[in-house]
């Protein structure tokens, strides 16, 4: 896919478009326009003129050379102002650019990677957001209309103009397309349709990651459950013929296992609310219930490649919530595996039902940090929008750097308050230990506290991806639907883990 040449060889590679960088109000950079206009007869200049381009952030002029370059058509990619140049620009930059070179089906591209410099970015960064965004911009939702038979094209080859040395960006080049497509698979799991992304094509999708990447894998059935007395997940179960699923997944990249980072991700394949039922309105979309456990699978993908040195635990609770003769009710008490009884308020909130269950096991296999990721609450989408991922921890170490992490992969996350009272809300059951539903009030930040009763002191982050998991709209990097949130940003904290490191 990717290869590196010298910067001054831009003239001798047959490519189908050649992109260069230009800073808003700058007329040349690094030499390379005042090059290019002078192939061109001086109609470079010319013609951002005519066209009264001037670099303003993620526009982009193209035209045809029409045989005065080795390249058939030229595009000039708006960087904006140079003085507000940093990493989040840059990722809109690059989409802009990728899904130029995609919409316009380049399959042999050229990238002048130094004029998309400020002078003070690490190469390597660029490199690996360039790889990032072109796997991004890449993802397409399948669909199951009838096919035509037009074949699109396909990107088959980048080659970056660069004076940089060349092992090192190729390496980053590749690490960025590999968060890319981890990200979307991800993106992939969420927007399959329920009836073909049940708890079993989920736990299939756990073993292909397992094969590929010779990870430990242990699906544990409705029996085994059972024995071990897992209670909040049967209890969500009960509505659905469909059987349910803990899936289990290890990366062992030490040799000990110790200070093991346990991600655990809800994985509700479809959520109609249970007998407390959803609108029917959008009802549709609840196949993004398991945002959560696609979010995890994605970043296991990741780690199954980038091999960080870290042990990683994905732990997935897996389950459909519909309503049928056996479904829990309002007013039902579960006991749950930590053997914590809980009053069930509210059938629709289930996911902290799963998820309390996961969590708990995650601890009984061993894990020493957890992070969970679900889709748990609409209030967090009323307070934070589709934008932001809202969080709750028990440590704050540890969820600084998770907010490094997140920072890095260039996703937001906001912290919640987690002051005793709101814990206190959780406790208004007379019946059982725990009220899984105690009111509208700070929804989102009781529901993650209650997944938090069962992490117990163990250092924990909770992300509530409800608004961030789905996008109404098409976003930089992709079309509306699922969209890999989390996935980055628990990758990413797997390879920079070191537990002893402040």
């Amino acid at each position: 896919m990717f290869n590196i040449k010298a910067l001054n060889e831009w003239n001798n590679e047959e490519v189908e478009g050649l992109f260069i960088g230009l800073y808003e109000g700058e007329k040349n950079n690094s030499g390379i326009v005042e090059e290019i206009d002078t192939a061109l007869g001086g109609n470079l200049k010319q013609m951002l003129k005519d066209n009264r381009f001037d670099g303003k952030a993620k526009e982009i002029f193209s035209f045809h050379t029409l045989g005065q370059l080795k390249a058939k058509k030229v595009y000039v990619v708006g960087l904006g102002k140079k003085s507000e140049a940093n990493d989040e620009q840059l990722r809109s930059v690059f989409a802009s650019l990728s899904k130029a070179l995609h919409a316009d089906q380049l399959q042999h591209t050229g990238i002048i990677l130094d004029s998309f410099s400020n002078g003070e970015e690490d190469y390597e960064q660029l490199s690996f957001l360039l790889g990032e965004a072109i796997e991004l911009t890449s993802y397409k939702v399948a669909d199951y209309k009838e096919k035509s038979n037009v074949v699109e094209k396909n990107l088959e080859g980048v080659t970056l103009f660069t004076n940089e040395e060349e092992a090192s960006l190729l390496e980053e080049l590749q690490a960025g397309r590999v968060y890319g497509s981890g990200t979307n698979l991800a993106r992939a799991l969420v927007n399959t349709p329920g009836n073909l992304m049940t708890p079993t094509d989920l736990a299939q999708t756990a073993k292909d990651i397992a094969e590929r990447h010779g990870m430990e894998i242990d699906i544990l059935e409705r029996e085994d459950m059972e024995k071990l007395g897992m209670g909040a997940l049967l209890a969500v179960a009960q509505g659905t013929e469909q059987p349910p699923k803990m899936i289990v997944l290890k990366y062992q990249g030490k040799k000990e296992w110790n200070d093991v980072l346990a991600f655990v991700g809800k994985g509700l394949t479809f959520d109609s609310g249970g007998i407390s039922i959803k609108p029917s309105l959008n009802m549709h979309e609840m196949k993004m219930d398991m945002g959560g456990a696609a979010a995890v699978l994605g970043a296991m993908e990741i780690i199954g490649q980038m091999k960080p040195e870290a042990n990683v635990l994905a732990v997935i609770p897996s389950t459909e919530n519909l309503l049928n003769g056996l479904a829990m009710k309002p007013g039902d008490v579960i006991t749950s595996l930590s053997g914590k009884t809980i009053e069930v308020r509210n059938t629709d909130a289930e996911g902290r039902l799963i998820l309390a269950d996961g969590v708990t096991y995650a601890k009984h296999l061993g894990a020493d940090y957890i992070v969970d990721v679900a889709t748990l609450t609409g209030a967090v989408i009323i307070a934070l929008g589709e934008y932001t991922t809202g969080a709750v921890t028990n440590n704050e170490e540890f969820m600084e750097k998770l907010l490094y992490s997140a920072y890095e992969s260039g996703e937001w996350v906001w912290r919640l308050p987690s002051f005793e009272p709101y814990r206190k809300m959780l406790k208004t059951s007379d019946v059982a230990d725990l009220n899984n539903s105690p009111g509208r009030p700070g929804g989102s930040i009781t529901a993650g506290l209650f997944v938090g009763e069962f992490a117990g002191e163990t250092p924990w982050v909770h992300l509530d991806i409800a608004g961030t998991a789905w996008t109404s709209k098409g976003t930089e990097t992709g079309p509306k639907g699922g969209t890999g949130a989390m996935a980055r940003t628990l990758a990413n904290l797997a390879e920079q883990f070191n537990p002893n490191q402040q």
